[in-house]
């Protein structure tokens, strides 16, 4: 049985322990063994996190220990995998670049704030995470992220929706959902979620089940092709 570990606490205006139940029925759902706490201490045995197969991270903002950010990141290039939506996996930890480095993006703006009517494209790919999945529409926060060039983008929605400082730099695709790897892992993020229920029904649900399964089988998809950690790092204490 695969396991997971869903840690939940910052900001409450996310709703961090309403996404984390969310989070744990669907994945109890699926057979998966699942642990949730509401403390961050649960990073500080980086061989505790390398036994389960899965990190959901549910932290918007707050602080956390260098070593911990490590620990996680040290778990998931061995083959945990590693997935979360909204501000609570890319508005963590903002001092951490290596949580922004691994995660894939940090945000920096929702203008307009809650409440905004966009569009969520689903990008043309072969991926079985979007397979069937058409666009849709969410009236939330529209998060505008500094991503990272090498995530698999899985869907988008067009900026500028409210006119801003950011408008005369013209329309651009702002990516909402993506896959990357860190070593052995999977990365997964979803920027929907600022309350439990945009992500709770629907495409956007999900989206975000498929995400939380393709994450917690990194490992074993790891294992299959026959890759090693050596293969990509050359040195494993250079942060």
């Amino acid at each position: 049985m695969a396991k997971a570990l869903i840690t939940w606490g910052g900001w409450d205006g996310h709703e961090p322990e309403k996404v984390a139940a969310l989070c744990r029925e669907i994945l109890i759902h699926e057979g998966v063994e699942v642990e949730v706490v509401d403390h961050l201490d649960c990073f500080a045995d980086q061989a505790a996190l390398e036994a389960v197969d899965l990190i959901v991270p549910i932290w918007t903002m707050s602080q956390i220990d260098k070593q911990y950010v490590v620990n996680v990141s040290e778990a998931v290039a061995r083959g945990t995998g590693l997935a979360g939506v909204h501000g609570g996996m890319c508005d963590a930890f903002r001092e951490q670049v290596l949580w922004q480095f691994m995660t894939g993006a940090n945000w920096v703006s929702h203008p307009g704030g809650d409440g905004i009517k966009y569009t969520v494209n689903i990008c043309n790919s072969s991926s079985p995470l979007t397979a069937g999945i058409k666009d849709f529409e969410v009236e939330s926060e529209q998060y505008y992220l500094h991503t990272d060039p090498a995530n698999e983008v899985l869907a988008t929605t067009r900026f500028p929706t409210v006119t801003w400082y950011h408008t005369p730099n013209g329309a651009v695709d702002m990516p909402v959902a993506w896959t990357k790897r860190w070593g052995l892992g999977r990365v997964y993020y979803n920027a929907l979620g600022h309350h439990a229920d945009v992500i709770d029904h629907g495409p956007a649900r999900e989206m975000i089940r498929r995400g939380l399964l393709w994450a917690a089988q990194g490992r074993k998809a790891a294992q299959d092709a026959g890759e090693s950690l050596a293969d990509y790092a050359s040195d494993l204490n250079n942060y």
